[in-house]
């Protein structure tokens, strides 16, 4: 069969399972020249992810008003999206202090599957079903759906059942016409095109999953005010690294001596907001945090109440 009517064969199929004609030669070039190849294609990923933003932004909206009204996001996939959701889930408490039942991510097959295949685990709507029951979904929560082709049965199940209970529901995915679009309240569809190797989705695909997983808890934690500016004022100090980057924080916002910041976390517990605004407050603990909850723990607006916002 030629390469002409294999590529024939497989335009019909869904975008990730397709040929893509740029790299049809790549087991012939140099280590450099594939390695080029493979880079060229990944730079078009950044691109697919911009045309999404307009359907990006309407979730990072609904998971701000989940989180502000007692709502979790959910995260269901299967294989690499699977995982990449437990990547993105594990990652919010010590970046963000977020409580670990906020986010949470769930891959068909269970734990095993994020080191080891689970034949089937992704075709069982059954196991998505189950999974979703056990999550204890509620109706403020939002539920995401990720699934590079939208077929998998395990993650159409789990998005179509929370829709049902009245949650919100996004589906991550690299094609417009697959059964999660159509089942999603609000698909993100991210059209990276055909990989360098035709089905890896963990490539291409997978590149792109991750970077919409950044934007939508990135995005979310921004509007709840898990940041500063751009700092990670909420940030976990749980090794050496951490603790220096909340002194340094904590002495550039305040404007103080590192050694001064160094006592104000230690009379904090190491928590950021209130260390800085003790200092520009000239207040106690107590006082620092029954200001910062008045305000829903927003470190900016604390400190506009103070007069004392830092550049």
């Amino acid at each position: 069969m030629t390469m002409n009517s294999t590529e024939n064969l497989l335009k019909s199929v869904i975008p990730t399972e397709q040929v893509n004609p740029r790299t049809k030669d790549i087991d012939l070039v140099s280590t450099t020249e594939l390695l080029q190849k493979i880079n060229t294609e990944d730079q078009q990923v950044p691109q697919a992810v911009g045309r999404a933003i307009p359907q990006i932004a309407v979730v990072v909206d609904a998971i701000q008003q989940a989180f502000e009204n007692g709502g979790r996001l959910l995260y269901f996939g299967a294989g690499t999206s699977g995982r990449l959701g437990v990547l993105d889930a594990s990652e919010c408490p010590p970046t963000y202090g977020a409580p670990p039942e906020l986010v949470q991510a769930f891959i068909a097959g269970g734990d095993f599957a994020l080191r080891h295949a689970v034949e089937g685990a992704e075709d069982s709507a059954e196991m998505g079903k189950e999974d979703l029951q056990k999550a204890n979904v509620q109706a403020n929560d939002v539920v995401v759906g990720i699934s590079a082709s939208g077929q998998a049965p395990y993650v159409g199940a789990v998005v179509e059942a929370a829709r049902a209970l009245g949650c919100f529901t996004a589906g991550i995915t690299c094609d417009a016409n697959s059964k999660l679009a159509q089942a999603a309240q609000q698909p993100i569809v991210v059209e990276v095109g055909p990989e360098v190797i035709a089905g890896s989705t963990r490539m291409k695909a997978g590149t792109a999953q991750k970077l919409v997983l950044n934007m939508l808890t990135t995005g979310a934690m921004i509007q709840i005010g898990k940041t500063y500016q751009n700092l990670m004022v909420d940030v976990q100090p749980t090794n050496l690294k951490l603790k220096a980057r909340a002194r340094r924080m904590v002495a550039a916002l305040a404007q103080i001596p590192i050694e001064e910041a160094e006592r104000l976390l230690e009379m904090t517990g190491y928590q950021v907001k209130p260390a800085v605004l003790m200092a520009v407050a000239d207040v106690g603990l107590e006082e620092a945090q029954r200001q910062l909850k008045a305000v829903s723990g927003k470190l900016r607006q604390a400190m506009e109440k103070t007069g004392s916002l830092s550049d």
